[in-house]
């Protein structure tokens, strides 16, 4: 008795120290500041501490179940030999008691186990009309009669006519499903034709679309380099015009009829000069208004080239936008013929998931998954 008490305070102690590691345990893991920062020492010597307490504890209740063990084995080993020994003697006792008071010839119905009843009972009939074959009796079945191996005979010749019979069905099935196969395999083979024969089309259209769009982009390119190679030289001409005109002009020479110097034509006295004369303003003027309709002229050139650069990119753009619609309608009839492919593949697995759905009906529950992440391991 004192032995179950101190097995029940070791188990509640035990028991109690277990919720109490697992608290700690809880309130380590689910603090995120304290699993992320880094671990308690003093914490950690508080569980070694345990656990050799722990361990102590463990070995001397594991010593003991042994001496207890050992123990209930010695009391096991003697009742069981007790009780082979007691078996023993009452089988003996029964034998012995059956072969003086139980004997074969004494027993009430030993005529049903006598070995010499068959010899000497009568035949169960002497034909298929025998007075003794009643049907209460139940001597005479279905197929018991005299006539068996000629009605055998006849069953089997039936047999083979159904076999036949069932066997020519079966060909005829057979050949059916061949037919049925090859009828889905060509047409299988069509619409892998046709889909090739689109993927053609479509490669071809696509290198025409990209031969033509690096054609108008080369033009493109080298129309903007001659543009702005004509631009680039007419500017330098214009500079160069404008540099000569204001080397010859009078405002840089000083025309030596005003301002006429003794020490040769290329001097002036600058005292003297007073100006440019109406001529040379005429002129001048006339110099800007020609560089002015030539600036308008430059003007309307580019105006028109935009407008022409324009109505290009339009028709482009219009050329593109009717291939594309022709590209969606293809895209649309192989997509079409796809679907419908897809739509056969998925009323299949449909079927099959309904049947795999219908064999295993075992789901799970929100139990199943309610129980977890509710403790710390």
């Amino acid at each position: 008795m004192d032995v179950a008490t101190l097995k029940d305070l070791q188990q509640d102690a035990t028991l109690a120290k277990r919720q109490y590691m697992e608290l700690c345990r809880q309130g380590q893991i689910f603090d995120a500041r304290n699993r992320i920062i880094g671990g308690d020492p003093q914490a950690w010597d508080v569980q070694v501490r345990e656990q050799k307490i722990k361990e102590a504890t463990e070995k001397a209740r594991q010593e003991t179940f042994a001496a207890e063990m050992r123990h209930n084995d010695k009391i096991m080993c003697l009742l069981h030999d007790r009780e082979r020994r007691d078996k023993k003697q009452l089988c003996c006792a029964i034998n012995d008691f059956q072969q003086r008071f139980q004997k074969p010839e004494t027993r009430r119905e030993f005529d049903l186990s006598d070995p010499l009843a068959l010899k000497k009972d009568l035949p169960a009939r002497v034909s298929d009309s025998d007075p003794r074959n009643s049907i209460s009796g139940m001597q005479k079945f279905i197929g018991e009669d005299l006539n068996f191996h000629w009605r055998k005979k006849f069953q089997q010749e039936q047999n083979r006519e159904w076999y036949l019979q069932q066997y020519r069905e079966w060909e005829r099935a057979r050949a059916d499903h061949k037919l049925a196969e090859d009828l889905y395999t060509q047409t299988r083979l069509k619409f892998d034709e046709k889909a090739r024969e689109l993927q053609k089309l479509e490669n071809f259209t696509r290198k025409e679309l990209c031969a033509a769009t690096k054609e108008f982009n080369k033009n493109q390119a080298m129309e903007l380099a001659e543009r702005k190679r004509q631009e680039k030289q007419q500017e330098q001409e214009d500079n160069m015009t404008e540099i000569s005109n204001l080397l010859h002009s009078d405002l840089l020479t000083e025309s030596s009829q005003q301002a006429t110097s003794s020490f040769g034509p290329h001097q002036v006295v600058l005292y003297r000069w007073k100006g440019m004369s109406p001529e040379q303003l005429e002129e001048i003027r006339y110099t800007q208004k020609q560089q002015i309709q030539e600036k308008l002229r430059l003007q309307e050139e580019e105006r028109q080239r935009n407008m022409d650069w324009d109505r290009r990119r339009i028709q482009k753009a219009r050329a593109n936008l009717l291939h594309e619609r022709q590209q969606q309608r293809l895209h649309r009839e192989l997509r079409k013929a796809l679907d419908c492919s897809n739509l056969n593949l998925a009323r299949k697995q449909y079927s099959q998931k309904k049947q795999m759905n219908i064999a295993s009906t075992s789901q799970p529950t929100e139990d199943f998954f309610s129980q977890f992440n509710t403790r710390s391991r």
